[in-house]
């Protein structure tokens, strides 16, 4: 499942400049390529959602990352001006997340910009242990 929400605004552009996004807890730091994006086909193009499954991390995502839940929810402990403005959509389905922080945002929705380098929080209610057992 994949794709994206038709009730939603129109995605912000993807970066145009590499970064690095460090995925904690496993502390696992990826290039991001703006050429190669989109990496796949969940969540918005360029988004966090995207090159992490790309990267082989794992997010749980029970919608498809089309901002119809909450699953994909990740704490931006850095960087987190390089992303776009929530968008209403967005904080509707976030306020369902467990554990929210001020710096919380749904990884499907946030395309960060590539003006810095990211460091994403995955919590550990949010990681698919089944999956990364592979």
């Amino acid at each position: 499942m994949g794709g994206t929400n038709p009730y939603n605004q129109e995605p912000p552009p993807p970066a145009t400049q590499k970064f690095t996004i460090t995925f904690l807890p496993m502390n696992v730091t990826v290039e991001v390529d703006p050429d190669k994006i989109p990496y796949g086909h969940t969540g918005l193009p360029g988004s966090i959602l995207d090159i992490a499954l790309a990267n082989g991390i794992e997010i749980d995502h029970a919608c498809g990352g089309v901002c119809a839940c909450s699953t994909c929810h990740s704490i931006v402990r850095d960087g987190i001006q390089t992303l776009p403005e929530m968008t209403d959509a967005e904080d509707e389905e976030l306020s369902f997340a467990p554990g929210l922080t001020p710096n919380s945002r749904l990884s499907c929705q946030s395309v960060p910009n590539g003006e810095r380098n990211l460091v994403v929080e995955i919590p550990n209610w949010n990681r698919n242990a089944v999956r990364e057992g592979h």
